[in-house]
């Protein structure tokens, strides 16, 4: 990804405005005052897109996707534009940030999550996030500079990622040439901040968080950052924190009553398994060891269930059992209780027991993405293909647009030797993750395939005429993109 972003950068900073605007979306007449929602749409799913393939550090776990999403979503079910789409993701990254992408996608780094001391806190980052999202702060940023105006569009696409954890050399690099132009898009004005902060607040009470929280942390952030905490300097280069702006918050925080709000047991959960990734596993034990010796946690169970995490990655199998049973004491449940349980299962080679654990936990908690993906994962591995087939069949009626699904059918029919429904199921999962050059691909080799019936092959057919006609209609610049960011394996560590 970063390699990605380095020649982005380099080409907008070498290239002549005309040249380089053949790269990006159609994104209607420069002389546009501001951006439209389409236009944003484009950009956003551009940069999302390369994320999902060349980031290293884009956070693919369902369960921390799963959390972060569904506290976004309480927050954003409470905003005046409900034809909004959001997604929430997470990077794996020290450095404390968070960031807005035009198109409503919303990044967040483990190391703010850490940073944050309740659910709450977690909870006003993003709300001041969604906040410029629907106050279209990026897209108002920009003005009519005439041919220069498209090379702003696609550097500020660079420079939103490369901001997040290096603000310092995305700024250095805009500063030369074109990207002048355009360095605002990397430091919302005070204006905007002081209105995303002001939107925040009020989506925070809505939503029955603690609004206090939102003062408390960038507070914090605050202080860190000018006593000893560098890395807090990536949040706040892109959202400068003036002392106008503190007062201004607290004016407003303090105007209303406080109301104590509890964290809910996923916080916690999600915050220690986090935990558990950074640093080397005896790191980790070290640290849940002490919380638990010393009697400093705000959750118990969570604080074993990190000491679980830490232990099994430290291959300590039967040790992170018993840690979990700990964490089981205190009548605590959770899916993620129940994923790591059979994980340690099959790490001890039973997945008769793991498949036992993961079934049951399907039954109860049934809207777990993470435990469809594990019990789909272990019966293919464990050849129990007839019931992988039929378990994803069913969970693709109601949630249709899940790649992973589709990509577990592939693996399903691959195992089955149902050729051309491999590839078939292939290409809808591409076509999901918005490769369509390689869903047409995938599609023309199921059409060679020597097997299938004549309504299958039909359905090829027509799906691949459909697709063709999507790429029919794009500009000739964004399919040799698409091209180029083709979805495939040994391309997942970028250019």
């Amino acid at each position: 990804m970063r390699k990605t972003l380095l020649y982005l950068l380099v080409l907008a900073l070498v290239l002549p405005p005309p040249i380089f605007a053949d790269g990006l979306p159609d994104l209607g007449e420069s002389s546009q005052v501001e951006l439209s929602p389409f236009a944003e749409r484009s950009i956003g799913e551009a940069v999302m897109n390369d994320i999902r393939l060349h980031e290293p550090t884009y956070l693919d776990d369902p369960e921390i996707a799963a959390y972060l999403n569904e506290l976004g979503h309480r927050l954003t079910a409470q905003t005046e534009d409900a034809h909004q789409e959001f997604e929430f993701f997470v990077l794996h990254d020290a450095t404390v940030n968070a960031f807005a992408m035009p198109g409503g996608y919303i990044g967040v780094h483990s190391g703010l999550i850490l940073l944050t001391q309740s659910e709450s806190e977690l909870a006003s980052v993003l709300a001041h996030e969604i906040s410029h999202i629907t106050q279209h702060h990026l897209a108002r940023q920009l003005r009519p500079q005439a041919q220069s105006q498209m090379l702003a569009m696609l550097s500020m696409a660079a420079a939103l990622i490369a901001a997040r954890s290096r603000p310092d050399l995305a700024q250095g690099a805009l500063m030369a040439g074109q990207g002048a132009a355009i360095q605002t898009q990397l430091s919302y004005s005070r204006d905007f901040e002081r209105e995303a902060d002001r939107i925040g607040i009020r989506l925070l009470e809505r939503a029955g968080f603690d609004i206090y929280a939102m003062e408390t942390f960038f507070g914090r952030m605050e202080k860190n950052t000018r006593l000893y905490e560098a890395n807090a300097q990536s949040y706040l280069m892109t959202h400068p924190l003036t002392s106008d702006r503190m007062a201004d918050m607290a004016n407003r925080i303090q105007a209303h009553p406080y109301h104590q709000v509890v964290d809910s047991p996923a916080y916690w959960l999600v915050r220690a398994k986090l935990t558990a990734m950074e640093g080397t596993p005896q790191e980790a034990i070290t640290i849940f060891r002490t919380q638990i010796n010393d009697r400093k946690f705000n959750s118990e169970s969570a604080a074993h269930y990190g000491l679980a995490l830490a232990l099994s990655r430290n291959k300590n199998y039967k040790g992170a059992e018993d840690e979990l049973l700990a964490a089981r004491r205190n009548k605590m449940s959770s899916p993620m209780f129940e994923t790591l349980a059979a994980d340690l299962k099959l790490k001890q080679n039973d997945p008769a027991a793991a498949l036992a654990i993961l079934q049951a936990a399907q039954a109860k908690y049934p809207q777990s993405r993470a435990v469809v993906y594990q019990l789909l994962d272990t019966q293919i591995r464990n050849g129990r293909l007839p019931q992988a087939l039929q378990l994803s069949s069913r969970e693709l009626q109601s949630y249709t647009a899940d790649p992973k699904l589709y990509e577990f059918q592939a693996r399903t029919y691959a195992g089955m030797g149902k050729v051309m429904l491999e590839h078939r199921a292939q290409a809808e999962a591409y076509a999901l993750y918005g490769q369509n050059v390689a869903a047409i691909e995938q599609l023309l080799l199921a059409q060679k395939a020597p097997d299938g019936d004549f309504y299958e092959r039909s359905q090829v057919d027509a799906r691949l005429r459909a697709l063709r006609a999507i790429e029919a209609a794009k500009p000739r610049a964004e399919q040799g993109r698409e091209q180029r960011h083709n979805w495939k394996g040994e391309h997942h560590d970028g250019f």
